[in-house]
């Protein structure tokens, strides 16, 4: 008898299985909504894939809530990440294209729209989410995101194997949604050069190769107590303003660079990059983990890409990301973090 009910009870278990296999297949068609570009729950969202006509692509991934990168390598901008996944939550279907535009419509999706294809987590067996098991990522949906209506109160749209396109918009929302699935780089990279707590730093070293004298480097110890040593002679001061230092290390909570500049001509990188650094900024963790970053002056008479004379008193240059990437930032932003050593003097 207790053989019996344990062959029942196999056989019961591996026919929900079995249910469970067909009931969350990907691949069904049953009842597919091609008017449904919306995404209920965007906090379920992991990965977001996003490919133009032009083999420009990218992708978007969830390492953690808040938490994104971009292709692997970069720090998505968290404003961006919200901004999409709350258009993908609130898009809706305001109209069918008309039958005498459905194929000029249909054209221009073939030919300049950007692909979208978004994924989540999802369970191989999910008994009514009592019993989640066998996770895996799921591609959930996949529409061509078009162009603005003629009043840019719309854009046009497809889901993969839908016949039909429609006109979507966000309800009280005035414009297009187009621009928001973008596959620039640049419009996703997260700006941020140093964003670190005071408690999380090891030590941080400025240093000024025009004028070295200026040169220092402040150690964490305990306690609000620091080691402050001049880089020209290794020598520690003895005294020095203890609220001065922790403002200084302070500032490194939220650092950021203004315009990724990558794209200048490569001989007008290597013509300013080639120069004596204006400063050398190292910042070490107590987790072990090292920035280093070099600024450069912006010359007052300097030529743009076009011809036309730069006069810009406010910007300077810095190579940033281990050297990857030539960004342009402030004066206003970096003055509080390249305070010459004796800033910190006691007065």
């Amino acid at each position: 008898m207790k053989k019996n009910r344990k062959i029942i009870f196999a056989i019961v278990i591996l026919a929900i299985i079995a249910a469970m296999f067909i009931f969350t297949r990907s691949d069904s068609t049953l009842n597919k909504d091609y008017k449904d570009f919306a995404i209920a729950d965007t906090s379920l969202v992991t990965k977001i894939y996003l490919a133009d006509k032009n083999n420009n692509s990218l992708t978007l991934k969830k390492n953690s809530p808040g938490d994104w990168t971009v292709n692997e390598d970069y720090k998505a901008r968290n404003s961006g990440i919200e901004t999409i996944l709350n258009t993908m939550q609130k898009i809706r279907v305001r109209q069918p294209v008309s039958k005498a535009a459905h194929n000029s419509v249909v054209r221009r999706l073939a030919s300049s729209s950007i692909k979208v294809e978004i994924y989540q987590m999802a369970f191989r067996i999910n008994l009514f989410g009592l019993v989640e098991w066998f996770p895996y990522e799921k591609l959930v949906k996949t529409y061509y995101v078009g162009g603005a209506t003629q009043n840019n109160m719309g854009t046009y749209m497809l889901i993969e194997g839908s016949p039909e396109p429609f006109v979507v918009h966000i309800p009280r929302f005035r414009g297009f949604v187009a621009t928001r699935y973008s596959v620039n780089l640049k419009d996703w990279r997260d700006f941020s050069i140093f964003k670190k707590h005071p408690s999380e730093i090891e030590s941080v070293s400025i240093e000024f190769p025009e004028e070295p004298e200026l040169s220092y480097k402040i150690t964490a110890k305990n306690n609000n107590t620091f080691n402050v040593i001049s880089l020209s002679n290794n020598q520690a001061l003895q005294e020095y303003d203890t609220l001065k230092v922790l403002n200084f290390l302070s500032s490194f909570k939220n650092i950021n660079f203004e315009a990724l500049l990558n794209d200048k001509k490569p001989e007008i990188i290597d013509s300013i990059t080639s120069q004596i650094p204006f400063h050398i900024i190292t910042l070490n963790e107590k987790s072990g983990k090292s920035t280093k970053i070099k600024t450069f002056h912006k010359g007052i008479y300097e030529i743009d890409d076009e011809g036309n004379p730069i006069n810009d008193l406010d910007r300077f240059y810095a190579l940033v990301n281990d050297g990857k990437d030539f960004v342009l930032i402030q004066f206003y932003t970096f003055d509080k973090i390249t305070r010459p050593i004796n800033y910190f003097f006691v007065e």
